[in-house]
């Protein structure tokens, strides 16, 4: 959320240890002087299907150097869907907490992305 205070952490940009699932924070692709907060849902060389929800499906291979990053509110998200994927060099780290207004640390896991559209025969 705009105004939320989150503590970063860039060690796995440069160990290339982040994955699937992970929230991370990037500068925008549509505005560079705002930072977003989104969940990596696609590596490169994944293929994702840009929207589960409509037919017939559009799939998108990732390109190497690239990422695939979705919001959590899948209905009112600025993301890849609309951007396409995203050079990793505009990633600034993975989000490991909201420090203010409420401490929480961030879910990082793959359960958020269960229902993903990672086509799971990769063949598109």
């Amino acid at each position: 959320m705009v105004g939320d205070v989150v503590l970063i952490e860039k060690w796995s940009l440069h160990t290339q240890r982040l994955k699937p699932g992970d929230v991370v924070a990037c500068v925008s692709p549509t505005n560079p002087y705002q930072s977003l907060c989104k969940r990596l849902i696609g590596m490169p060389g994944d293929i994702i299907c840009v929207d589960p929800t409509k037919t017939p499906r559009k799939y998108v291979k990732v390109p190497k150097g690239h990422v695939w990053l979705q919001g959590d509110n899948f209905g009112n998200s600025s993301d890849s869907r609309n951007f396409g994927p995203v050079p990793m060099s505009m990633l600034r780290g993975r989000i490991l907490a909201k420090l203010w207004p409420d401490q929480g640390f961030m879910t990082n896991n793959t359960e958020v992305i269960a229902s993903n559209p990672i086509d799971p025969n990769n063949k598109k």
